[in-house]
């Protein structure tokens, strides 16, 4: 008979986050799979396990998740852990489970900490129904297509980023989306947890000039039911801006967040008034 894949969910800071079945697991089973086994040893260490680990980072999951299923179709069990969180979830664990059912091999969640429900539990947004978005994709039009695929949703959204990049991302979610309520969170778990809650432009303002420090969650309000212009609406108010001498830009952001629409298409709409 096969082994077992488990995937064991880890703590996202706070190591008192960590299940006693998780510990259990990670004990009983053959070997460790590990997104960074420096990272994971630390953890192993601090609770006296002394598994034998190997190494399955995102950049070669698809590579080395050969050898860890050839492994547990001889009998051998598995722990898949990640950095921090849930296996699988934007981390490591998506190929190696599709794989491992294929193949016939029992996987078995042992859930546990995550980022994405932790804040989303504690943002103060709707959480009845989600959208979660994993990384977006860095630029260009894989990144826009996607923003305009989400943005008529009425689910939250919530997606995950690098402190480097927040700034430029909460921007072209105002751009796409409007005016909307957001919370950026971070360090959550430890000490220098942080809820940030505001307008998407305020937010936008603040992260302009401050960079964060450590793992961003961020999470903005779905659509609303709010009644959204027209197209003959929008039309006269870009004309009358323009006509006013505004650059467009600027007047695309405002009147997205007056009317309902993305800021993409304000301003392609208005494109096309200058064009003609």
């Amino acid at each position: 008979m096969s082994g077992t894949l488990y995937l064991v969910a880890t703590p996202i800071g706070n190591l008192g986050d960590v299940s006693t079945r998780a510990l259990e697991t990670l004990r009983q089973v053959a070997f460790v799979a590990c997104e960074d086994t420096r990272h994971s040893r630390v953890l192993l260490d601090h609770f006296g396990i002394a598994a034998d680990t190997v190494s399955l980072p995102a950049f070669a999951e698809g590579q080395r998740a050969g050898r860890i299923l050839d492994r547990l179709e001889a009998g051998e069990d598995c722990a898949l852990v990640t950095d921090a969180g849930s296996p699988g979830i934007s981390d490591p664990g998506e190929k190696l489970v599709a794989e491992a059912i294929e193949r016939g091999v029992k996987v078995v969640p042992v859930p546990g900490p995550t980022a994405l429900v932790a804040a989303l539990s504690a943002s103060g947004l709707p959480t009845g129904r989600f959208h979660f978005l994993g990384f977006l994709p860095r630029k260009g039009p894989e990144r826009q297509a996607m923003l305009e695929e989400v943005a008529p949703l009425s689910a939250t959204l919530a997606l995950y980023e690098s402190p480097r990049r927040l700034g430029e991302t909460l921007a072209d979610l105002r751009d796409a989306l409007g005016e909307r309520r957001c919370v950026v969170a971070r360090e959550l778990t430890k000490v220098h947890e942080e809820f940030v809650r505001g307008g998407l432009s305020a937010l936008v303002e603040r992260y302009a000039t401050e960079e964060p420090r450590g793992e961003v969650v961020v999470l903005v309000e779905g659509r609303t039911g709010e009644q959204r212009w027209s197209e003959e609406e929008l039309r006269r108010a870009l004309e009358e801006g323009l006509g006013r001498g505004e650059k467009l830009k600027g007047l695309s952001t405002e009147l997205a967040r007056r009317a309902g629409w993305s800021g993409q298409d304000v301003y392609r709409l208005g494109l096309g008034l200058k064009k003609r």
